[in-house]
């Protein structure tokens, strides 16, 4: 199968190429630039999407003579953000490009087209039951609401245009190459000094270790059962955070060295140092229950949290700019 992968060149993406390469699959890496990443068989250079978005006979060349899109290129999260109107910013990327590239995807005929969408669909936390497909979507920030909103759209081309669609909601993706919050957790890790999180046991986050998706987004080509539907993915169990961080910490060679703050004092110290959001990811639960693919699809996730942990650890030590952020 011809694949098209935008936003080959990002972390997930590069991930992507090579799973799909190794399954197998032609892969046709759109990037701003046109470089081609390990695993592409041919690039081609978008520029900016969101200025692509608007040219009909640009998309229309950018789909040519491939069977099937995954597309992963996103406005994705952003922490501070400086746009004077962010929920402008996100439609313009995650609604509008992703609405363009469908519709051009259906007039060249291509038989499937596949969303990286995210949990934060869902919501941002869960008590006592995860999330599921069936859930109401209750999407809290703008991110979130732009890809339920280009869900929603992508429906509407696939009953109008007859395009199969599958979208698949993540929760947190860790593994080599990652960036924002979870190297920080990583550079927190490495510091050797005792951490306050022995006390937080109770809470479950699922995890996503990019290896696992890639193999999942494989999964999702190689079946026609796919189409139309949507995927909860994750590594299997969720962990909590004191779990999480001795797992990290093993794998980085060091001592687990945690204290067993009460979370609840851990979030009041938090939430005085302007961290209450910090506090909510460290001390909330959120868990997803990924059964339905496996069902479906006989999809299993073919590398363990301690494994993608180990594999990520790897590659930090490998590289310094990680670890020091230069």
């Amino acid at each position: 199968m011809r694949v098209l992968v935008t936003g080959a060149s990002g972390f997930v993406g590069r991930a992507a190429c090579v799973t799909l390469a190794e399954k197998g699959h032609d892969v046709i890496a759109a990037t701003r630039t046109g470089v081609t990443p390990t695993g592409a068989a041919e690039a081609r250079a978008t520029g900016d999407l969101a200025v692509l978005a608007d040219d009909d006979a640009g998309m229309d060349a950018l789909v040519a003579d491939v069977d099937a899109v995954l597309h992963l290129a996103a406005r994705v999260h952003v922490m501070r953000d400086r746009a004077a109107d962010p929920m402008a910013e996100y439609r313009r990327m995650n609604v509008s490009v992703t609405c363009s590239l469908a519709e051009a995807a259906a007039r060249a005929g291509v038989g499937h087209f596949t969303f990286l969408s995210t949990v934060k669909v869902n919501g941002e936390a869960t008590e006592g039951l995860p999330y599921t497909e069936q859930d109401t979507p209750a999407p809290e920030d703008d991110y979130g609401r732009s890809k339920w909103e280009a869900e929603q759209a992508l429906a509407e081309i696939s009953a109008r245009d007859g395009i199969a669609v599958t979208v698949l909601r993540p929760p947190l993706i860790y593994g080599p190459g990652v960036g924002a919050n979870f190297l920080s957790l990583l550079r927190l890790c490495d510091t050797g000094l005792p951490l306050p999180f022995g006390g937080i046991t109770r809470n479950r986050r699922s995890l996503l270790y990019v290896g696992n998706l890639a193999d999942a987004i494989a999964a999702v080509l190689s079946h026609e059962a796919a189409g139309g539907r949507t995927f909860l993915v994750s590594d299997g169990a969720p962990v909590s955070t004191a779990s999480l961080v001795g797992l990290i910490r093993r794998a980085l060679g060091r001592r687990e060295g945690m204290i067993p703050v009460p979370p609840a004092l851990l979030r009041a110290l938090l939430a005085c140092a302007g961290k209450a959001a910090a506090a909510d990811r460290l001390i909330g639960s959120l868990e997803i229950d990924s059964r339905r693919i496996g069902h479906e699809l006989g999809w299993r996730a073919p590398w363990t949290l301690q494994a993608g942990l180990t594999a990520t650890a790897a590659w930090y030590r490998r590289n310094p700019a990680a670890a020091t952020g230069c």
